[in-house]
């Protein structure tokens, strides 16, 4: 399975209108890219998006930033659209969650430290998932983490790099 990002390269620094830093996006928010998958394989139910920052110890533990976590997104999908909408369930059907909300939360690493990496998994299940959304983004990651353990078909993995303009 591959996924393509088509607004910067895998492995690229990922522009700021994908960023918290763009103008005119609040805090903790942005607009997300539009992607793209292929090679799905057979009996594919379901996918899971999870996009974090490998640079970011949360709280002093192993947990890095919940970004973006998406998950439900039916088997017919073949990507996503540029600016996904706020809200825990979206039409499809699917359910997103980050640190922020219920919304893609953009990349947002300070301008005076390294670039961060930022990664989106993207994982074909054999099921769709019974998990719903709770207040805690963590919590709910951890949750839908724990759900599709035993059920991946498949995972693709894309890349990039983001630090605050200065």
């Amino acid at each position: 399975m591959t996924l393509t990002i088509p607004g910067f390269p895998d492995g690229g620094q990922i522009p700021v209108k994908f960023s918290q830093a763009a103008p005119g996006v609040a805090v903790g928010e942005g607009t997300s890219p539009a992607m793209s998958w292929a090679n799905v394989p057979a009996g594919t139910q379901s996918f899971f998006l999870h996009m974090h920052d490998m640079d970011l110890a949360r709280n002093k533990t192993t947990d890095d930033q919940a970004h973006w976590v998406l998950w439900n997104i039916p088997a017919t999908a073949t990507g996503l659209p540029e600016g996904v909408p706020k809200g825990s369930q979206l039409p499809d059907g699917s359910y997103q969650i980050s640190a922020t909300g219920p919304m893609y939360r953009g990349p947002g690493a300070g301008a005076k430290g390294p670039f961060h990496h930022y990664v989106f998994e993207l994982y074909a299940l054999d099921t769709k998932l019974d998990v719903k959304p709770s207040a805690d983004a963590f919590e709910t990651r951890a949750n839908v983490l724990k759900a599709i353990q035993g059920h991946i078909l498949a995972k693709a993995v894309y890349g990039g790099l983001f630090r605050r303009p200065q």
